[in-house]
């Protein structure tokens, strides 16, 4: 049985890609330079990753259509945390990146159907 590549990502996955592609142009908005967007390995993976040509920026990006489920912010337990942090050690592995001043970071986006969204960086949220 082969998968049906022709149906349109479900909407949860929709929002999730508009909310990175938001959350990339806000991060270069504000001079950061986008270094890496969805790098995976095998341990997880970093939804965005920035400089602000002092130190490296991991950005985790939530972003739901309404806050009946919580603050999108509230999804990033200690054990995400703790995943994200080992999945960095792994990109900076892969790019010949050695010990570096890091900062974790949560950009939250709460974007309702027909409504702007609202955007909240949570810098060192972790």
């Amino acid at each position: 049985m082969t998968a049906d590549t022709t149906r349109p990502p479900a909407p949860h996955l929709r929002t999730g890609v508009r909310g990175e592609d938001l959350a990339a142009r806000y991060l270069e908005s504000r001079g950061l330079v986008v270094l890496g967007r969805n790098w995976r390995c095998p341990e997880g993976e970093l939804d965005l990753i920035a400089t602000d040509r002092r130190r490296l920026i991991i950005c985790e990006v939530k972003t739901r259509s309404g806050t009946n489920f919580g603050h999108p912010a509230e999804a990033v337990t200690d054990e995400k945390a703790n995943r994200i942090r080992r999945v960095s050690r792994r990109w900076r592995t892969a790019h010949d990146v050695g010990w570096c001043e890091e900062r974790f970071d949560i950009i939250s986006i709460t974007w309702p159907p027909g409504e702007p969204p609202r955007i909240q960086h949570l810098k060192g949220a972790f």
